[in-house]
């Protein structure tokens, strides 16, 4: 799933190639991505490109030529999802529901530079909403403050007095926006802190260690990112990972095995040397959890 890193050059990348360019035509592959009606995405035939933005993991396009009429076209890429820009494109418009593709926009001429939304796989979960405010986007509105705009004394104050593990709290959008499940165990793992410790137990010093890798993890990510082409993102985020998705390899920290838990749909992955005292945590399929 593309986070915080991921979404902010993909918007970089859309600021550096999109800016100014006038919209030639919208095609809409898949009629599900589409959450909003009003206006419709034919409404951005003709308006020019002012800018792109992030907003936690949510991408928006920004079409502000008509200052008296804004309009944001904003995606939030789910699992599966991703932006891909093209030079050209055919002009053919999609037939629905026939590969990747969700939705399309034609900048400059149909059939010129642009940008798809694709997502891979059957379980289709990209959204896109066309607003006037990106606060109309309900996704949006409920976010928490972002990850990388929050003091040390505010990220203290966000946990104080909460009860779930630091796991789950680091990826709740509502809670902290922008941080997902690669991500959060990358924190973890430098914070030295396990998946399972009580958020709002942790001391002065895991809070400043946290605090600390959630900044340098962040900053690291989305200074390798910005630049790069968007079909070159994902590798670059694979680059990066020294535990999330390299269950069964040494820790690059201490050599330990990484190991994993798994749910129903996801896992995480962590270090026992480095982030619980050398004890692994039991898998959710065993029948006992070793804290």
């Amino acid at each position: 799933m593309p986070e915080l890193p991921e979404v902010e050059a993909l918007a970089h990348h859309l600021r550096e190639h999109a800016i100014y360019r006038p919209v030639a035509r919208v095609d809409v592959a898949s009629m599900s991505a589409v959450k909003t009606a009003d206006p419709p995405v034919t409404a951005l035939v003709g308006r020019v490109v002012t800018g792109a933005a992030r907003y936690g993991k949510f991408l928006s396009v920004e079409f502000a030529d008509r200052p008296d009429d804004p309009l944001h076209l904003i995606t939030h890429l789910s699992r599966a999802g991703w932006l891909r820009w093209h030079d050209t494109a055919t002009v053919t418009p999609p037939r629905p529901g026939r590969g990747p593709l969700e939705l399309r926009v034609h900048l400059d001429h149909v059939g010129g530079p642009g940008f798809d939304l694709t997502e891979a796989g059957t379980q289709k979960r990209l959204a896109v909403y066309l607003v006037p405010d990106p606060q109309q986007v309900p996704g949006i509105a409920r976010l928490g403050p972002d990850a990388l705009a929050l003091s040390r004394d505010e990220f203290a104050a966000l946990l104080e007095g909460r009860g779930e593990r630091i796991k789950t709290l680091l990826v709740e959008q509502t809670v902290l926006a922008g941080v997902g499940n690669a991500y959060s165990d990358e924190i973890l793992h430098t914070a030295r802190i396990s998946p399972y410790a009580s958020s709002g137990r942790l001391g002065t010093e895991q809070v400043d260690a946290l605090y600390a890798a959630l900044r340098s993890v962040l900053t690291d990510a989305v200074d390798r990112s910005v630049g790069h082409k968007a079909a070159e993102l994902k590798g670059e985020k694979r680059s990066g990972l020294r535990v999330h998705a390299r269950t069964g390899l040494p820790c690059p920290v201490c050599g330990d095995v990484v190991r994993e838990v798994s749910f129903a749909t996801k896992s995480f992955q962590y270090c026992p040397g480095c982030q619980t005292g050398g004890k692994p945590l039991a898998d959710r399929r065993l029948s006992r959890l070793v804290r």
